[in-house]
């Protein structure tokens, strides 16, 4: 996807669902985008915020931060995409991204395996990054605001040769804050250097490196107290003033080759190097996967817990793609393969088991101040020797095809279907040269075809109706806590619906009715003594309705909306959840954001722009037993802007303000990724009001 691809809230064409160049009017799956002024607009640095406006998509996080969402019902591991390529750890270790370099966000709902390999059936996140591009272009942006935010964003392009062959882009930011929650802060640093290189009018060559350096304090959240959060301040944590700060250390260096033989026929290779290296140390519940409130219903055990990885993720993919006419059809065939490695190594220490007493705190009087030296000795402490060092492996190659077929300049049919050869492995030991050594001992390797079959009719020039069927080769489910393979996740999904092309291309809108579900899926096993214990739980579904709309109304009036009703639950199991619904999933939730522009109107308004938002979600289980909920909730955001001229400089002032209203509610628990689900809800961010003051040539 190019930057001219949007015009500010429209989103004409997407890369994500078919690889080709093929329009979302003219695509038979529901594929949602945001494009790049929405995130401006709504100043968000998170992609979990940015992520609000698509229906379906809830946040997932853990420690209070990093990039996990739930997708039609269905967590995603961590799994993102970058420009097509998996940039994340498979075996579902956290990772941030910041939307300083992000050019838009795509969001491919239901099962995409078929040209991205081993995923989740709920959908995949794909982070469209910022290309060179061959005019002359820079911004400079300043915001400030609640809780100490201080946030610097640069982005200078330009071609740098007469004939426009090279151009270059620096993409950036910085930002120091800290947070409504006691204790936390937030250091992050961002460089994005990339350049373009254009040898041949048919050939375009793009190398960029993204660096991202992330300080910050873990935040378990607040526990549990019957079947709501505690009922204490929102701002209280129950970590540390003395806990160590946490880091997230992560590069990126890709590459993207385009070249075009003739009006008919383009190659794409496609290459991405990533490596996250990551240390969190925290006073943590204990048991962290159990219950750590003692009986009297106010007292929290505590210890000491660590925890390293570091991921190098390589992924690359060849891409052919052709279009012809046959008889009456037209084609756009693709014949693509693809390649991906990743190796984790993991290292745990300290207690998540065992508690200490001095360490227990009182949630309704907490006091703090815990000795720096029990951090220290923690690195040194394990409560499972012979296990805190893991690797994991995983490797898997694609080979996929797919035709796009126009019949009548009406109808339009996508076959396709992908072969996939895939191993996983993980290896354990009292150092990383023994875990590495048994990973081959059970490591698992599959095989599996799975097909994709999709129909859309043309009713209207503005209307159309669609269709799809498609089964995945799902994430892979590791080796148990006895160390044995698991056969890996499946899914199959059956969609229907309708798509609008309205006022003139300006808006898209989707609806669609999709019935979902998910094969051998692990759950913590409830019959087993060992916290870490998981169990293939059979089968879950997820049924339900989901409309997208984003665009222009009208030249002033620009609006992005959505609402989902998503039906969930265990469909088969035998360790007591069947029927219970899925966890952090709300029956109905949507959003809509408004913007109106007066910039065609006369002084004094001209200039001026507003936008409005409302996000609401209803109540949802916290966890997969369904013991607690969350609280439903309505959250009101807006802004305010005024632009104007400075010589060649456009300068623009914002003010924006999330929750409005000051709404208390929960965004999530953690599910298992760090703490068990009781052990720790996520509050939302109270009334919060940032400044900005932006300057472009």
């Amino acid at each position: 996807v190019v930057a001219d691809t949007y015009t500010g809230y429209t989103a004409a064409k997407t890369t994500a669902a078919t690889k080709t160049d093929t329009p979302l009017q003219e695509t038979p799956t529901s594929i949602q985008v945001v494009p790049k002024q929405v995130i401006e607009d709504q100043k968000t640095p998170r992609i979990a915020e940015v992520l609000e406006n698509v229906s379906g998509v809830r946040t997932n996080q853990s420690l209070g931060s990093g990039n996990r969402f739930i997708i039609r019902g269905f967590a995603d591991l961590g799994k993102m995409y970058r420009n097509g390529l998996l940039a994340t750890s498979p075996s579902g270790f956290r990772t941030e991204i910041d939307t300083a370099n992000v050019e838009s966000i795509e969001v491919l709902k239901g099962p995409a395996s078929i040209l991205y390999g081993r995923i989740e059936p709920g959908g995949m996140i794909n982070v469209v990054t910022k290309r060179p591009l061959d005019t002359t272009h820079g911004a400079l942006e300043q915001q400030f605001g609640s809780y100490d935010f201080y946030r610097t964003l640069w982005d200078i392009t330009g071609a740098v040769t007469d004939s426009k062959s090279l151009s270059v882009r620096f993409a950036g930011g910085y930002q120091n804050s800290g947070s409504f929650r006691d204790f936390n802060f937030t250091d992050r640093k961002i460089f994005n250097p990339s350049v373009t290189w254009r040898p041949t009018e048919s050939t375009t060559i793009t190398a960029d490196v993204e660096i991202l350096k992330h300080e910050y304090r873990p935040d378990f959240g607040i526990p549990i107290i019957g079947n709501r959060p505690a009922p204490v301040p929102i701002s209280r944590s129950y970590s540390d003033p003395n806990t160590p700060a946490a880091f997230t250390n992560k590069t990126h260096i890709g590459f993207h080759l385009d070249h075009t033989f003739n009006e008919s026929w383009k190659l794409t290779n496609r290459f991405l190097a990533s490596y996250l290296d990551t240390e969190d140390l925290w006073p943590n519940p204990t048991p962290a996967f159990g219950t750590a409130l003692q009986a009297n219903g106010r007292t929290l055990n505590r210890n000491i817990f660590g925890q390293t990885s570091y991921v190098r993720t390589y992924a690359t993919n060849l891409d052919l793609v052709g279009k012809f006419s046959v008889a009456e059809t037209q084609h756009k065939v693709l014949i693509g393969l693809d390649y991906t490695r990743a190796t984790t190594d993991y290292f745990f220490f300290g207690n998540f088991n065992v508690s200490n007493p001095a360490l227990a705190i009182d949630l309704f009087n907490p006091s703090y101040g815990i000795d720096p030296a029990l951090f220290r000795a923690a690195r040194g402490i394990t409560e499972r020797n012979g296990l805190n060092f893991n690797v994991f492996q995983e490797q898997w190659y694609g080979l996929y095809v797919q035709d796009h077929i126009t019949l009548w300049k009406r109808l339009h049919l996508l076959l396709g279907g992908r072969y996939d050869w895939a191993e996983v492995g993980r290896g354990r030991g009292s150092n990383l040269e023994q875990a590495a050594a048994g990973v081959d001992a059970v490591t698992r390797k599959d095989s599996r075809f799975n097909p994709r079959v999709g129909l859309l009719y043309d009713l209207t020039p503005w209307l159309a109706v669609y269709g799809n069927y498609v089964t995945s080769f799902g994430a892979n489910n590791g080796v148990s806590s006895t160390n044995q393979p698991i056969p890996p996740q499946t899914g199959k999904q059956q969609e229907a619906g309708f798509k609008a092309d309205l006022f003139d291309h300006r808006l898209n809108a989707t609806l669609a009715f999709y019935h979902l579900t998910r094969n051998n899926l692990l759950t913590p096993d409830l019959a087993s003594s060992d916290p870490l214990a998981r169990i293939v739980v059979g089968e879950q579904r997820s049924q339900g309705v989901e409309f997208d709309m984003t665009g222009r109304v009208t030249e002033a009036v620009s609006v992005i909306g959505s609402y989902a009703y998503t039906d969930t639950k265990v469909t088969k199991d035998n360790s007591g959840l069947q029927e219970k619904r899925l966890a952090g999933v709300p029956l109905h939730a949507g959003s809509l954001w408004l913007k109106y522009d007066f910039a065609r109107l006369s002084a004094p308004l001209n200039g001026f722009s507003v936008g409005f938002g409302a996000y609401v979600a209803g109540s949802r289980h916290g966890d997969i037993q369904n013991t607690f909920t969350l609280p439903g909730y309505v959250r009101l955001d807006g802004f305010a802007a005024y632009r104007w001229i400075m010589g060649p400089t456009r300068a623009t002032a914002q003010l924006t303000v999330r929750n409005l209203l000051n709404q208390e509610y929960f965004e999530s628990a953690d599910q298992n990724s760090n703490v068990a689900p009781r052990n720790g809800a996520y509050p939302g961010a109270p009334m919060t009001v940032f400044g900005s003051l932006r300057l472009e040539y």
